[in-house]
């Protein structure tokens, strides 16, 4: 191995790994948070509409949790890291 090409490996930039090169494999687990993260959301919605009471703190804590899940499922489909290459020369 020559000491340039030494150099040029240590400069370039790590690779992803081949889950998110695959593209099934980011619906798939995607669609698997959204619909954990809408199953979450269900249970203290749920209790609060046969109640009709206002939802509490534990409650809230559950619903905001949900929309993390929820979120964080459309960022694994969608991916907006990958998208964001730097072209350096």
């Amino acid at each position: 191995m020559a000491p340039e090409d030494a150099g040029s490996a240590s400069r370039a930039s790590p690779a992803k790994g081949p889950f998110w090169s695959c593209l099934s494999c980011r619906l798939i687990s995607g669609a698997a948070l959204i619909g954990s993260g809408v199953w979450v959301y269900l249970g203290p919605r749920k209790i609060m509409q046969q109640r009709r009471v206002p939802p509490n703190m534990w409650q809230v804590t559950q619903i905001t949790f949900a929309f993390g899940l929820i979120c964080w499922g459309v960022v694994v489909m969608i991916d907006p890291a990958g998208k964001l290459k730097k072209d350096v020369k």
